[in-house]
């Protein structure tokens, strides 16, 4: 099975009636920090849990030295897991407003310390489950205090000297999951330099989803992947974005379309672009 899975929301209102499930909250807004926790106060899902992108599923930034979103501490990352009620065998479900994005970088981040079974996204987050006029609650949620332990698996990161050590490599596959805009290097609303990694191809993360912000698929997943990875082994691709969130959108895509968890290069391209002797590519290539 696939360490990528979705549930719908009439599986979770299903599922919300048997004990030994944990609902995250992951709703994040960049330009408004404070949203989520804001939005979660005026209604979540009865059971849910918030976590913050900031505070919870990534450690600080050192402007300058780090990208926007490093990765969190592992063993703080466990500790607020388990005062969340996160089991080694607990299912855990993971929304945020619909698209996916900071549900996916915390799925991800649960990979990478080893939960990699009984981890749902909701397909369409919040959006598709007021599509499906169920309700949210104002309650707060019963908390009790869990097992969970695990080890960062380096074995899924790449850090920004290795990669650009492989840049040459012609069995690489790097994607980027940022908009083609922002790719080419025509705009760049956030980080002070635009472009991309040279031998990036892009791979924007909103492709990923249909018309109603569901993910695609299986097969057109598949598709969509496999014009980009050509006859390169899936196990040879390493995904980035701006900071290293979104790229977990691309990731989770790829297990669903069947392919084998990839390499995240955490710091992306925020990272990236703190050294100025990195290489920075415009256009469409």
């Amino acid at each position: 099975m696939s360490i990528a899975q979705l549930i719908s929301p009439q599986q979770l209102a299903e599922r919300q009636e048997k004990g030994g499930l944990v609902i995250l909250d992951c709703r994040f807004a960049l330009e408004d920090p404070e949203y989520g926790q804001r939005s979660y106060a005026e209604g979540h899902i009865a059971g849910a849990c918030f976590v913050d992108l900031e505070r919870d599923l990534s450690g600080p930034m050192r402007k300058g030295k780090t990208g926007r979103h490093p990765l969190p501490n592992p063993q703080l990352l466990m500790q607020r897991l388990q005062a969340l009620g996160v089991n080694a065998g607990s299912d855990v479900v993971l929304y945020d407003d619909g698209p996916g994005v900071y549900a996916a970088r915390a799925w991800w981040l649960l990979a990478w310390l080893g939960k990699r079974e009984g981890v749902f996204i909701l397909d369409g987050g919040l959006k598709a489950w007021h599509a499906a006029g169920l309700p949210l609650s104002l309650d707060a949620p019963e908390k009790s205090v869990g097992d969970f332990t695990g080890q960062p698996d380096n074995r899924l990161v790449i850090d920004a000297e290795h990669l650009r050590a492989r840049l040459s490599d012609p069995g690489m596959t790097l994607i980027d999951a940022r908009a083609e805009a922002r790719f080419r290097g025509e705009v760049e609303p956030i980080d002070p330099v635009a472009g991309h990694i040279p031998g990036a191809q892009c791979a924007a993360f909103t492709e990923n989803l249909g018309p109603d912000g569901r993910f695609l698929n299986a097969e057109q997943l598949k598709q969509r992947f496999a014009a980009k990875l050509q006859d390169r082994a899936p196990e040879s691709l390493v995904a980035y974005c701006g900071s290293g969130v979104t790229a977990c959108h691309n990731l989770f895509a790829l297990c669903l379309a069947g392919y084998p968890l990839g390499r995240l290069y955490a710091g992306s391209w925020s990272d990236w672009i703190t050294d100025p002797g990195r290489e920075v590519a415009t256009g469409s290539v």
